[in-house]
């Protein structure tokens, strides 16, 4: 008697199925392919703000009245390429006053003792806005500030434009390419799983079969598991996500800089429609597959 229980008992955990295994390796999946979209989000958000940092220094024509300085930075605050903060154009004025003290503490030698007089311009510091930091865009506006009356030279460390534009561009093209390569492999990784994980209910598929239920009634039951297993994976992979996230602010609290809460909301609920999606069509293509198979095969 005891025997045939023991029996019954295995067969009975032999057709189980494996649900805490398909929610484990989906979310673990899911976790990496989170990881990775993180480190994407934080990239681009360190370019931006790269990209927020670059300045051009727009020197005058020596001897202009307070009038014209005034006329010069409206017109400058009204260009469509000056990054703004909040309201406010970023265009900071920067007197020859300023500029000879800068020179003299960094040299140590007061050049103004022997020349006379301060030989520097005046100048405008203006900080560009992002989508306009691409070497083409900058000569143009070289070319239009340069063409307003009163302004004399501009200038830029154009090489360290270029390196930026350059870097940041080929550290895009890498992550993107390894973002590519890392959802084919998730999205593989959970189509096997589930069907590893249907293969052990393949002979209650062909038992309801052979009692006259139709496709939709057997399909139902593995499809509506398989999409709220995908919910509850990419819940906790959403919130593993957010703990290591918040450790590392703690460990590195200038990351915070960095922080997105829109797109990092938009990162964990794209999680949750992967597994859900990705769980539901597995779950589709296993559940035919062995309903199209024959006996032999399904052995």
């Amino acid at each position: 008697m005891s025997k045939s229980v023991s029996k019954n008992t295995r067969k009975k955990k032999l057709g189980r199925y494996p649900q805490l295994m398909v929610i484990f390796s989906t979310t673990l999946a899911l976790f990496v392919i989170g990881l990775f979209g993180m480190l994407l989000l934080h990239a681009a958000r360190l370019s931006d703000k790269v990209k927020e940092n670059l300045e051009m220094q727009v020197y005058l024509d020596r001897n202009q009245t307070e009038m014209q300085l005034v006329r010069l930075q409206k017109t400058f605050a009204l260009k469509e390429y000056i990054a703004y903060k909040g309201s406010e154009a970023q265009v900071k004025f920067y007197p020859k006053e300023e500029g000879a003290k800068e020179f003299i503490k960094g040299t140590g030698e007061d050049f103004m003792s022997f020349l006379g007089e301060n030989p520097l311009r005046d100048a405008y510091i203006l900080r560009i806005n992002p989508e306009f930091a691409e070497t083409a865009k900058l000569r143009e506006i070289k070319k239009d500030l340069e063409s307003i009356d009163g302004v004399f030279e501009v200038q830029y460390v154009e090489n360290l434009f270029n390196s930026i534009n350059q870097n940041l561009r080929k550290a895009s093209l890498i992550l993107l390419s390894f973002a590519a390569i890392l959802t084919l492999v998730v999205v593989v990784l959970i189509n096997n799983t589930i069907k590893l994980a249907l293969y052990s209910q393949r002979f209650l598929i062909r038992s309801m079969q052979l009692v006259g239920a139709t496709a939709y009634f057997i399909q139902r039951p593995f499809l509506n598991r398989a999409t709220v297993q995908g919910i509850v994976s990419g819940l906790i992979a959403s919130m593993l996500l957010m703990l290591l996230l918040q450790y590392a602010y703690f460990e590195f609290p200038d990351l915070l800089l960095l922080r997105d809460e829109k797109q990092l909301i938009l990162l964990m609920l794209f999680l949750i429609v992967m597994g859900s999606m990705i769980g539901f069509f597995s779950s589709f293509r296993a559940v035919n597959k062995y309903m199209r198979a024959s006996l032999d095969e399904l052995y």
